[in-house]
């Protein structure tokens, strides 16, 4: 299957150019060129930023798959689902296989470019809280991400089946000199999953229309995919959705910062003002 992403050299080399584009249009006076081409550029450095991370790490690859066992093992000592039955129930169905394989390679950039497009040109006043919560969530996640997991479709001998190769659907690489490629190790957390969840918070919060509440139904497929087609654990999932609580919690928190001392330096601003109309009138 032709790999759906960008890579980290296109997407970044997109960012720049759109990133040019906006200053351009700056120095033109359109200011909402400008906006847009710039906004459009940070997301494309974004995802040129967690392509790289998955070539990349701060400690050896050698024991990733030796990770991932442990999350196994740990899933199955605090009673979750084995993943293994998960995507036993599907895999005798091969349309069932390949549908999920597209919308792993394809939906999770999709919707969230969709949806940030939306919150932009309808809810302007609403796109910074989104915008920054998806930087403040992938950054994390990379950081995260520079630790080497493998995914669970790397270790068959535990009933796991990579199933995007097997219909060559896989959208990574295969292995060089008998070594797994480190692009592939980046599992813990799911990307996939903390967007998929902010997509969904972010339409039911900003829309008011009784439709929106059919957006959940991403973060449901979503994470059933990741699982079925062996890209992740629960715990990737668990751990991204906790990351992104914590993004809330942070902005949240600034909120609650900001306003505070700025009803702390309005008073004294007054009185100031009071002073020098008194120092005035004499």
């Amino acid at each position: 299957m032709q790999n759906l992403t960008l890579t980290w050299q296109s997407a970044g080399g997109t960012a720049a150019v759109l990133y040019g584009g906006s200053y351009v249009a700056a120095r033109g006076r359109r200011p909402g060129v400008s906006v847009v081409l710039r906004e459009a550029g940070t997301l494309l450095a974004l995802f040129s930023l967690w392509q790289l991370v998955g070539r990349l790490s701060l400690m050896s690859t050698e024991h990733a798959l030796d990770r991932a066992r442990w999350i196994h093992r740990t899933e199955l000592a605090v009673g979750l689902p084995d993943e293994v039955s998960w995507q036993s129930a599907v895999t005798p169905y091969p349309v069932l296989v390949k549908l999920a394989n597209y919308y792993y390679a394809s939906m999770h950039f999709t919707v969230m470019i969709a949806a940030l497009v939306w919150v932009f040109l309808r809810h302007r006043e609403r796109y910074a809280w989104v915008r920054t919560t998806v930087v403040i969530t992938t950054a994390v996640c990379l950081a995260v991400q520079f630790i080497p997991v493998a995914p669970p479709r790397m270790l068959p001998e535990k009933g796991f089946v990579d199933v995007a190769a097997e219909y060559g659907q896989s959208v990574y690489g295969g292995t060089v000199g008998g070594m797994v490629k480190a692009a592939q190790l980046s599992a813990m957390p799911s990307v996939h999953v903390a967007w998929c969840v902010l997509v969904a918070v972010a339409v039911v919060r900003v829309s008011s229309s009784p439709l929106r509440w059919l957006v959940v139904l991403h973060p449901v497929l979503t994470v059933a995919v990741v699982v079925v087609t062996a890209n992740h654990f629960w715990a990737d999932g668990l751990v991204a959705v906790a990351i992104l609580l914590l993004a809330y919690a942070a902005q949240r928190g600034f909120a609650r910062w900001r306003a505070r001392n700025t009803s702390e330096v309005r008073p004294e601003a007054g009185r100031e003002r009071v002073g020098a109309r008194d120092r005035a009138g004499t």
